[in-house]
């Protein structure tokens, strides 16, 4: 198996055993080449109580991929509020927590949500 693959696996599993001990609902995050995805957790079932991804919105030309992550981050903070949601654990899955990551967690901050 390729060494990075297996340093990312570590780390997804280093990640969701240590947010598993803490009892909040989760957000998690999932990025692909084109579009990042972010979801809202319960607590207890894992089931979804509100998501929102880049698929959902008109891409503009010229629009980077960080400008997009912003907007996700601060529509999913929009929506978890909504549901009387302020507090939440960040799971970034195997994902180091740069670029994208880090922006849409600033905005979806920045909207209100602490984690």
């Amino acid at each position: 198996m390729n060494k990075d693959k297996i340093r990312a696996t570590r780390r997804k599993l280093r990640v969701r055993k240590k947010l598993n001990e803490i009892k909040k609902h989760k957000l998690l995050v999932f990025r692909s080449s084109k579009h990042i995805y972010a979801s809202v957790l319960s607590e207890s079932n894992d089931k979804t109580l509100c998501s929102f991804s880049s698929v959902k919105l008109k891409k503009d030309e010229g629009q980077k991929k960080v400008d997009v992550a912003k907007i996700v981050g601060s529509k999913i903070a929009e929506l978890a509020i909504e549901k009387g949601i302020k507090e939440v654990k960040f799971d970034k899955g195997s994902y180091k927590y740069h670029g994208r990551l880090k922006v849409l967690a600033d905005a979806a901050r920045e909207k209100g949500l602490s984690f």
